[in-house]
């Protein structure tokens, strides 16, 4: 049997906690999109699979250390599952909704709605690592190739 598109978008929810990127890519749709809400360094579009694991899921252990997701709440009617969560790391405690819509057993929309200003600050709170010397030239250590800002 078919599982439901809660199911689905709770199973992505376990396959991330597993770290089970294959898995994961696997449920969503090959042109899914994923969308940031906010005006901080994550937020925006991203398109298919890849390009959200690169662009966001790959940087969420240096942007959020000890990052933690909890579910508090899932609403699933048709096509649509709203899932409310809550967001712990070192430089983070925050809610937020994810909104999916899944087709054809697979996902194919993701939209992110948290406290982007929260996210905004968290995102700032660590230095950023620029790994070449073309790095721009605002105030910044030198370190052997590598600049702080």
């Amino acid at each position: 049997m078919a599982m439901t598109p809660k199911e689905i978008v709770l199973t992505g929810y376990q396959l991330f906690a597993e770290g089970n990127m294959e898995g994961l890519s696997e449920i969503n749709h090959e042109n899914a999109l994923f969308r940031v809400n906010g005006d901080h360094r994550r937020s925006g579009e991203y398109k298919g699979f890849a390009d959200f694991r690169d662009n966001f899921l790959a940087h969420i252990p240096n942007d959020f250390p000890n990052f933690d997701l909890e579910i508090i709440h899932v609403v699933a009617e048709g096509d649509r599952v709203h899932v409310f969560v809550k967001y712990t790391a070192d430089n983070l405690n925050a809610h937020g909704v994810h909104i999916f819509l899944v087709e054809d057993g697979l996902q194919k929309e993701f939209t992110i709605f948290d406290d982007s200003q929260k996210i905004a600050k968290a995102l700032s709170s660590y230095c950023l690592l620029y790994t070449s010397d073309a790095a721009d030239e605002r105030s910044s250590v030198d370190l052997g190739g590598r600049r702080i800002i």
